[in-house]
């Protein structure tokens, strides 16, 4: 029981890693809130933590919008009386869309940015005060293998995921005083629906080629970030702090062949 009594909230909870890191969460003892903007798939989520036996609840989440992280903020308070891991998992790819700067709608540049960077705002302004008033706590943001090296055919993407590393490290240093501590996890190769969706359709992309091509051989499971996850809410880790972790395999290191 890693995590007991611990109140968590995690972003994009409803499916993916997300909800792998809600299931292995509630495992440890932790309360969870379920922020999600699908309501089918937050009601399933916060179902089925429940059947495994934790305690958790879906509060439906727009993670782009002020009003609505601040709504989901004030909610979690309400239902569980405070906070200490703030999991910032909702993240988006929008494939077709997504492409060069020079041929980006600024539409979807925005959009792009607000669900994956801004989300991380919205819901560090207004979790950090609620962390601080329960004496401090562990922010997990979500990077992508995209925040550390150069990926062509998705500069919004990529623009905001850097953006979530550099934020990462700023708010460690900001709020590390206050026992709140901020780290980063970069995923890669991760079998969820966003990476199928990302490159697995495309016609050029050979996902047995350059998946081969990390040290490990293989893709990663979605319980594989989370435990990772959860070592990062933990007291484990209370030493961490400002860590960029990659859990990609080996693919961001390794020479292209």
């Amino acid at each position: 029981m890693r995590l007991k009594d611990k109140i968590a909230i995690i972003t994009g909870a409803g499916r993916g890693i997300g909800l792998a890191a809600a299931l292995a969460f509630v495992r440890e003892g932790a309360k969870v809130v379920v922020a999600e903007i699908d309501e089918e798939l937050g009601r399933a989520a916060e179902e089925k933590l429940r059947a495994a036996g934790g305690e958790a609840s879906f509060v439906r989440t727009d993670c782009a919008s002020r009003d609505s992280v601040q709504a989901m903020v004030a909610r979690a308070e309400a239902l569980y009386g405070g906070l200490h891991v703030l999991y910032n998992n909702a993240s988006v790819f929008l494939g077709g869309l997504d492409g060069p700067v020079t041929e980006l709608a600024e539409e979807t540049w925005a959009k792009i940015l607000a669900i994956n960077l801004g989300s991380i705002f919205f819901c560090c302004k207004f979790g950090i005060p609620l962390m601080a008033r329960n004496g401090g706590g562990s922010i997990i943001n979500t990077g992508s293998s995209a925040s550390v090296m150069g990926i062509p055919g998705c500069d919004a993407y990529t623009a905001a995921k850097g953006g979530a590393v550099s934020l990462t490290r700023s708010m460690a240093v900001e709020y590390g005083k206050m026992g709140i501590r901020v780290n980063c996890i970069c995923p890669a190769g991760i079998a969820t629906e966003m990476v199928k969706a990302s490159n697995w359709d495309h016609p050029d992309f050979d996902a047995a080629y350059f998946f081969k091509r990390a040290p490990l051989g293989r893709l990663g499971a979605p319980e594989e970030v989370a435990n990772l996850a959860v070592f990062l809410a933990s007291d484990e880790s209370s030493y961490v702090n400002g860590a960029i972790f990659r859990a990609d395999g080996g693919i961001t290191v390794t020479p292209i062949s």
